[in-house]
């Protein structure tokens, strides 16, 4: 699907090798292996959910490293709370908002709008990652759906203009 103006990209139809038609969205680490679940799409697959488990216990072991070194500064109980709760709260809510990405686009706005948090709960997001990787390639449902619709739609236009219209009889 083309960025700009949202009408699927068509091939020409004398290229040899590329079908006619809308192109498959590549996905982040994943290309466009998703579509046929080729090029290597399981490995793939196995390497996103590690890595990202991996980043998310990294980063997990940094945030410890800072509730440490609160605890060395003595800067209060009431510090410390606040603390704690702030990254529970963000990386929750960064999880529920990137895992609900997987399923729909989100709205440019409101992405924008929650940068902040989101960034504050990386956490969550690479929770999030890790269990829809454990499933499919983070995204891959919707991109699919996006994908299957360009594809019935070019279909239908496509099929609808066979023929010379000028060697159509009139009646």
């Amino acid at each position: 699907m083309s960025a700009e103006n949202g009408t699927p990209d068509v091939h020409p139809a004398g290229s040899p090798g590329t079908p006619a038609g809308p192109r498959p969205e590549p996905i982040r680490f994943f290309g466009t292996t998703w579509v046929d679940h080729d090029g290597g799409y399981a490995a793939r697959r196995v390497g996103v959910a590690v890595g990202s488990l991996a980043a998310a216990a990294a980063a997990c072991l940094v945030l410890r490293i800072a509730y440490q070194g609160l605890r060395i500064a003595e800067v209060g109980g009431f510090v410390m709370l606040l603390m704690v709760v702030m990254f529970a709260v963000c990386s929750a809510l960064a999880f529920g908002h990137t895992w609900e990405a997987f399923k729909r686009r989100p709205d440019p706005d409101r992405q924008r709008s929650l940068r902040g948090l989101l960034t504050v709960g990386f956490v969550g997001s690479l929770f999030a990652y890790f269990f829809r990787s454990l499933a499919e390639a983070p995204g891959e449902k919707l991109h699919r759906e996006e994908y299957e619709t360009a594809r019935a739609q070019y279909a239908k236009r496509t099929s609808r203009r066979s023929g010379n219209p000028k060697k159509r009889r009139r009646s």
